[in-house]
């Protein structure tokens, strides 16, 4: 069975997150992914005063079957090459008491690792 998700965008001028109802297919989380307009948003958060940046622009797409989902976040270097943050939720076994009572699973947020966007070649790359 092929997985679908949903997701939701943080602006970076708006406290609330932005909750889209659409269901997605894995190809319409890539091209959602790279076609929204990162450098834009970063842009635009750059010109508003920094009281007033809520978020970072990202992206978090969830997995309507398991629940687990995972967020791009981005910003830019000093070069004005786009990075992003690559967050994962997933569930976790965990042991209690050293194992003694069993185990038992619980969520867990993990930093990934951190992507380049390289622009010229509209690919990911994992550093």
């Amino acid at each position: 069975m092929m997985k679908t998700y949903t997701y939701s965008i943080c602006h970076p001028d708006k406290k609330e997150i932005e909750y889209k109802k659409e269901i997605l297919s894995p190809k319409n989380v890539l091209d959602i992914a790279k076609n929204y307009p990162w450098m834009e948003r970063l842009k635009f958060s750059d010109s508003l005063d920094q009281e007033l940046v809520y978020y970072n622009p990202s992206l978090d797409f969830t997995c309507i079957q398991d629940g687990r989902s995972f967020c791009l976040t981005s910003d830019y270097n000093k070069e004005e090459v786009l990075e992003f943050s690559l967050w994962y939720n997933r569930p976790k076994n965990v042991k209690i008491l050293f194992g003694l009572l069993g185990r038992r699973e619980k969520w867990f947020l993990m930093r990934f690792g951190q992507l380049i966007f390289r622009l010229r070649y509209n690919t990911f790359s994992i550093l």
